[in-house]
């Protein structure tokens, strides 16, 4: 393989490692992704390792939320004891979901914490906790839009 094929597979992989960070995962799911998207076959963990430089541990348990998410599969050769990995499905559906789901956590994550505030402010009196209670209900409100605006998003097809 020439320097230069090898210079724009390294610019692949940091692109895919660049989109997984900016939607708060690892960039090691975007480098796995990369890795395979760029090899076009079923890789075994230890080349996973090699080509992304992480340890084999590591690339096991980012694998194993990549397959939670759908973009990736582990298989099991009958004449190979190693595990392969391969993309499946669609990466821009794969993408809608990882993104949807993040999102759906931390909606989840800020109602959790708004109803914690209200029952810890329940107890005290005056004007600093109604101004509180006010911006909770503020606060509460928009997240519950939000809600409403991923579950729309999460029902619409992709192009």
């Amino acid at each position: 393989m020439t320097d230069q094929i090898r210079e724009v597979e390294k610019k692949i992989f940091s692109t895919f490692s660049d989109v997984a960070s900016s939607i708060g995962y690892s960039p090691l799911h975007g480098h796995i992704i990369g890795v395979l998207l760029v090899k076009g076959k079923p890789l075994s963990l230890q080349d996973l390792a090699k080509e992304t430089g992480y340890s084999s541990s590591m690339i096991s348990l980012s694998l194993d939320l990549l397959q939670i998410l759908g973009v990736v599969k582990k298989i099991k050769r009958a004449a190979d004891r190693k595990l392969y990995v391969e993309l499946t499905g669609d990466l821009l559906e794969a993408l809608k979901h990882a993104v949807l789901t993040k999102l759906s956590k931390s909606i989840a994550t800020s109602i959790r914490d708004f109803e914690e505030g209200r029952k810890a402010l329940q107890p005290l009196q005056g004007p600093e906790r109604d101004r509180v209670l006010k911006t909770i209900q503020t606060l509460e409100t928009q997240i519950k839009r939000l809600k409403t605006y991923v579950d729309l998003l999460s029902k619409a097809g992709l192009p």
